[in-house]
């Protein structure tokens, strides 16, 4: 005879584990349970109020380098874009919103590509494209918007691009990198995330 009950659990059963430990330590225990790592500084979490020692309370470090200390490298000046790079950046992002709604074919974003990422980037906003909402021919509005571009160049001739564009209810984000090669910003990467 066979039976007629319904297979078992294919998968195998939910094991519990103990939780790990999320609180700080009490008072009593031994300060090995939360190791802290090199050159980290001791938080005082039972509130014991004494400042520390050799340094008055309210005043900040002193910036110069102590002897035997080695000195903090700077940092590097924050990568800004030029107004030109900005420009080009805008440029190609409305462009590709603009194939995007239906505005413009496909092929035009080839003047702005280098000659040999052209089938990449043409893959890339086709994939764009799938996410979007039909286009509507008489429509006036547009079904993709520019939320947001930020714009950062790392060397004078190469401009990295992220935007934040929202259609169809969805949001998603293009990241792109344009090159000044032969007189114009040209695309060569672009990824839609």
């Amino acid at each position: 005879m066979a039976d007629s009950r319904r297979p078992g659990p294919t998968r195998p059963p939910i094991r519990l584990r103990p939780a790990p430990v999320a609180d700080p330590p009490y008072v009593d225990e031994a300060p090995d349970l939360w190791p802290r790592p090199p050159g980290q500084l001791a938080l005082d979490l039972f509130g014991t109020g004494r400042p520390a020692a050799g340094r008055p309370a309210g005043r900040r470090p002193d910036p110069r380098p102590r002897p035997g200390h080695p000195a903090a490298p700077p940092l590097p000046p924050p990568a800004t874009s030029t107004p030109e790079a900005n420009r080009a950046a805008h440029r190609f992002v409305g462009t590709c919103l603009e194939i995007l709604n239906g505005y413009r074919p496909p092929g035009q974003i080839r003047a702005l590509v280098e000659p040999g990422r052209t089938v990449e980037v043409t893959e890339q906003i086709a994939r764009a494209a799938a996410r979007t909402p039909p286009v509507r021919r008489r429509s006036t509005r547009p079904a993709v918007h520019l939320l947001r571009l930020r714009v950062c160049q790392p060397r004078p001739a190469a401009v990295e691009v992220a935007a934040v564009v929202t259609g169809g209810g969805r949001s998603w984000a293009m990241a792109l990198r344009l090159e000044h090669r032969r007189g114009t910003w040209l695309c060569t990467a672009l990824q839609v995330i």
